[in-house]
């Protein structure tokens, strides 16, 4: 069963953020102020991309979507993070509105529309575990009836950490939360056209059942200084240097290297 993860990088969608803006102009001038897109690359190169880099099933596609209009020097950059990624397909797209746009990409990324497929969504800033692939394909062979009987159903692994990268490294909390944007797949029947963007996260269990694995760590949520979400006592915990057992955690549950971070992030 083909699987399927949609990344924004930085798109200036119409809608689709929880930070307004008056115009699309004014949207791109914030996404694309030199610091945030300098914290958005750290973040991404040192958090999220290690943990693709390493799924033990190799059989996914990360579709990452950027505006039309992303700086060159910035493109350029991406594509190099990503090239020897053979997961990585990067789209451009005009602005456009957000839940249009991005069940356009994802049915666009399907290889056979009347096939079922698994969808995820993940933000830049944020990591899931090095099996997640492999466990969102083993929970549909767990759940075999409930799959077949659905034209959708969500899978939550809603154990993770909150995580804040610096130059003093990374401080975390470990958390039981339901319905993140990390570690929050979906299936799809063949023939549906809808997609896990057509659905707010953290409601999506007002659409469709949800499958629940609350045992291991299998995301970490990044808390930084652009975070579109506002704080909330959802995300309001209390943050602590990583352990040695942590630091190894870390490395060997979502490859983030905790040295690597700390270099990456005190660079100038």
């Amino acid at each position: 069963m083909q699987v399927i993860g949609l990344c924004r990088f930085s798109y200036p969608a119409i809608g689709g953020f929880q930070t307004t803006h008056e115009s699309v102009g004014e949207r791109r001038q914030f996404l694309y102020q030199p610091d945030r897109l300098e914290e958005r690359f750290r973040l991404f190169e040192t958090i999220a991309l290690p943990g693709f880099r390493k799924q033990s099933d190799e059989d996914f596609l990360l579709v990452i979507v950027v505006g039309e209009c992303l700086p060159k020097p910035a493109f350029d950059r991406l594509h190099d993070l990503t090239s020897n990624l053979m997961q990585v397909r990067i789209v451009a797209q005009p602005p456009g509105r957000h839940r249009k746009v991005m069940q356009e990409v994802l049915n666009s990324a399907r290889a056979d529309l009347n096939q079922p497929c698994l969808q995820f969504r993940h933000d830049d800033d944020d990591a899931v575990s090095v099996n997640f692939v492999e466990r969102l394909r083993g929970c549909v062979r767990d759940c075999a009836d409930l799959f077949q009987n659905r034209a959708l159903v969500a899978v939550d692994f809603n154990c993770g950490y909150f995580a804040r990268a610096s130059t003093d490294g990374i401080q975390a909390a470990r958390v039981h939360r339901p319905l993140m944007t990390a570690g929050l797949g979906m299936y799809v029947r063949g023939g549906e056209q809808k997609s896990i963007m057509n659905f707010t996260h953290n409601r999506i269990n007002r659409a469709m059942p949800v499958v629940t694995r609350p045992d291991t760590p299998m995301w970490v949520r990044g808390l930084n200084r652009f975070n579109d979400s506002p704080r909330t006592r959802n995300t309001n915990v209390e943050l602590n240097p990583l352990t040695p057992q942590q630091k190894a955690e870390f490395l060997s549950q979502f490859a983030i290297d905790h040295d690597i971070v700390t270099r990456v992030h005190a660079a100038p």
